[in-house]
């Protein structure tokens, strides 16, 4: 393969005069881009799963986050087969795979809760997040790919907007449909079992499950008909077999904007995780609101977050994605810290601003990550989309603190990522010259 360096290198810096969303490429835009909207759902419906299932199988806290367990190891097991299909097969094939699997473990919440057992849902939810490591592997370098270099970030936050109104949706749609509003106090939960309809109660629960993921599920298999039925663009690289047999550009591994970018993605998936899995309780713990008031923060932090992807995508028309990315880092470290020494209404409202600057993250860092890769750049979409692994580890280490030092000083993990994530985009983000492939 021929490398062009100054031409690559120049457009990880340089704004594009070229349309975000070149000419005649709207409809697959669109389809692809909704996609994001669809795999917010299920994400945020987890935080709601995790209560409910408290409630119907009589589970503690840390069996019920076996839900968050099952999800993240379908994203991390799968994104490489992802990666290794579309290599063979295209874009277009991982989408229709993803949405297939990820409307197959939604019907699954069906015999799931007929059968009644926990360990049916948690394989239901493995086998939609193996769907969505497939549609996250495939749909954010399709987006960068489908026009020009210099406005890739843009587009993809454009793209990454949507994300954040699926998860508003999600927490909609589960308080309503999923939630019953029944909280039984134990003399209740005695009269019920004396009564023995106590065990009728938890099943009804349980039952309550089905028809959202159903709705769901259907809606997921009919864009897949729509992806399978619109023609794509070609993205511009030669996968065939041939060509990757001569393929002997350094790997991923071997680039250094590449392997940076990986561990940015690690720390701020953990960061923004993190951050709003103790949003309640810190809101709770530090102002005196109740659960129900206290949920209304993370609303509004979601809405925030949704704000700040369009916000920032139109930032990036007159700023370079890296600069951008690096004091919106700089600026959450130092929101993060002071959330820490100063909990309270003030910490409260720094998480909130929190959210805002959080908003451009994974899709620029993800933009950044796979520039000027070439034929490995859906290798490195697998990569970035395994990282997101980092939810899984870094919370764990908040609660570990919280427990010891108090939930405030928690927060100081999500001020050393964004700190980290301030530190790669200044520093280590460009690709080097012997890095970048046409």
């Amino acid at each position: 393969m021929s490398l062009n360096t100054s031409v690559s290198v120049s457009n990880s810096g340089t704004k594009s005069n070229q349309p975000i969303i070149p000419a005649g490429r709207m409809l697959p835009f669109v389809l692809v881009t909704a996609l994001f909207f669809l795999w917010g759902i299920p994400n945020n419906l987890n935080d709601i799963l995790i209560r409910q299932f408290m409630k119907s199988f009589e589970i503690n806290r840390l069996q019920a986050g076996l839900v968050q367990s099952a999800f993240y190891m379908g994203y991390f097991l799968l994104a490489m087969p992802a990666g290794m299909l579309m290599r063979r097969a295209g874009y277009k094939t991982g989408i229709i795979t993803g949405l297939c699997l990820y409307g197959v473990g939604c019907f699954l919440f069906w015999p799931a809760a007929i059968v009644g057992q926990y360990w049916f849902f948690l394989t239901a939810l493995f086998v939609i997040a193996s769907g969505l490591a497939f549609l996250e592997t495939a749909a954010s370098p399709f987006i960068v790919q489908m026009g020009d270099a210099g406005s890739s970030e843009q587009r993809l936050n454009l793209a990454q907007s949507f994300n954040p109104l699926g998860s508003i949706s999600a927490v909609l749609v589960g308080s309503r449909f999923i939630f019953s509003g029944i909280e039984l106090k134990p003399a209740q939960i005695a009269a019920l079992q004396a009564q023995h309809q106590y065990q009728d109660y938890l099943r009804s629960e349980t039952l309550r499950v089905i028809v959202p993921y159903l709705v769901i599920g259907a809606v997921v298999l009919i864009w897949a008909v729509l992806i399978a039925r619109t023609p794509f663009p070609h993205t511009g690289l030669d996968y065939s077999r041939a060509t990757l047999a001569k393929d002997h550009t350094r790997p991923v591994w071997k680039r250094r904007h590449f392997v940076w970018s990986v561990l940015a993605q690690f720390l701020y998936v953990g960061a923004q995780v993190g951050t709003w899995s103790y949003l309640i309780s810190y809101v709770q713990n530090y102002t005196g609101l109740a659960e129900r008031s206290a949920g209304l923060w993370l609303t509004g932090s979601l809405a925030i977050f949704t704000a700040g992807r369009f916000v920032s995508t139109a930032l990036l028309r007159y700023f370079p994605a890296h600069q951008l990315l690096g004091a919106f880092g700089v600026l959450n470290a130092v929101l993060a810290t002071a959330a820490a020494l100063r909990p309270g209404w003030i910490g409260v409202g720094c998480l909130m601003t929190m959210s805002f600057f959080m908003s451009m993250m994974f899709p620029t860092i993800f933009a950044l990550g796979i520039k000027g890769l070439g034929t490995h750049t859906k290798t490195g979409g697998s990569l970035l989309v395994m990282s997101i692994i980092g939810g899984a580890a870094l919370t764990p280490v908040m609660g570990k603190l919280a427990d010891s030092s108090g939930l405030g000083m928690a927060y100081t993990v999500p001020a050393l990522c964004f700190a980290g994530i301030a530190f790669y985009a200044f520093m280590r983000s460009q690709p080097r010259l012997a890095d970048v492939d046409e």
